[in-house]
């Protein structure tokens, strides 16, 4: 008999402190930044992000989703197999996030790593998990997107600072004898690497090169728009449907106007993609089940519906997940 992996539960999480835009734009004024709401909203459609407390790591983050999730899928952590945390913001060079998680949430012994595909991440990690329940290695998994990217922003640089956020989301996946995950695809391309980077490491004690994100916001677009359609229609190809049969399309949430390009080109109604953008920024590997939870839980995502999961980031790396919920 075949094996599949289908969606058990959701959950995410956002730190308390909620800036909007015009919070955002009197605390650069401070540091001699001019930015405004309009600015902002015109141009990438954010209206508030959240920045995660000093003390608070992304682990932290990725907990709170975790057992959200787990709540959700009638589970406890120690009935998991494997636990993947997407993300490109850990808390320590290692171990990885994702042993940090296991052990906050008091269980121990599963497989446990992280995937840095930056943006892309929990598109990685789905892919990942739903690979390895396929295969018989695992029957339940947790995957989960988490970043801290307030950390690593330059707040002189008004054209970045302002898109991301910080975040969490989580899905736990189970193994099933009926397709749940219908088909990925994944891809990079290290060429494009220098138009969205953090160009510094440590070494000697001491960090080197520039620790705080670069973007070229033009490159990184044109490249987003035509990856994305290109993903999206090749799992659609893999399961056999049409762009018609998608119920929601739930995509990065970087910039609305990415967003509403690559519904336009695969004949998704607006009103069938799910935004978050506006309130949480940015939040890299976080976005999609972020976003992903925010639908199941309003109750506009039901059992039996058609989701696309679409994501591009740093690297260059993009790809997308087809499933029936």
């Amino acid at each position: 008999m075949n094996m599949y992996s289908r969606i058990l539960g959701t959950g995410s999480y956002l730190p308390p402190r909620r800036l909007s835009n015009a919070d955002l734009a009197a605390e650069l004024a401070l540091k001699g930044v001019e930015t405004s709401d309009e600015w902002i909203v015109e141009r990438t459609g954010i209206r508030a992000r959240h920045f995660a407390a000093p003390d608070v790591g992304c682990s932290d983050l990725a907990v709170h989703a975790a057992r959200q999730a787990l709540q959700a899928a009638g589970l406890q952590a120690s009935d998991l197999d494997l636990i993947i945390v997407a993300t490109s913001t850990p808390d320590m060079v290692f171990p990885s996030t994702a042993t940090m998680v296991q052990h906050k949430l008091g269980t121990a012994g599963c497989p446990a790593f992280d995937v840095q595909a930056v943006c892309s991440g929990f598109v990685y990690a789905l892919t990942v998990a739903d690979a390895m329940i396929r295969s018989g290695a695992a029957r339940q998994a947790l995957v989960i997107g988490a970043e801290v990217f307030s950390r690593i922003l330059d707040f002189s640089d008004r054209t970045t600072c302002v898109l991301f956020g910080d975040g969490a989301g989580a899905v736990v996946l189970g193994a099933a004898d009926q397709p749940g995950i219908l088909a990925t695809d994944i891809h990079a391309d290290g060429r494009h690497r220098d138009i969205l980077c953090v160009p510094g490491h440590v070494s000697g004690g001491q960090v080197l090169g520039d620790p705080v994100l670069k973007m070229d916001g033009q490159a990184v677009f044109k490249l987003a728009v035509g990856v994305l359609e290109e993903t999206a229609r090749t799992s659609l190809a893999k399961a056999g449907l049409q762009d018609t049969d998608i119920d929601w399309l739930i995509p990065h949430q970087a910039n609305i106007r990415i967003m509403q390009s690559t519904a336009r080109k695969l004949k998704v109604p607006a009103d069938k993609v799910v935004v978050t953008v506006d309130q949480h920024g940015n939040t890299s590997a976080a976005s999609i089940p972020l976003a992903l939870d925010v639908a199941v839980r309003d109750g506009r995502i039901r059992r039996g519906q058609h989701l696309m999961l679409e994501g591009v980031g740093g690297g260059f790396t993009w790809g997308s997940v087809l499933l029936k919920y």
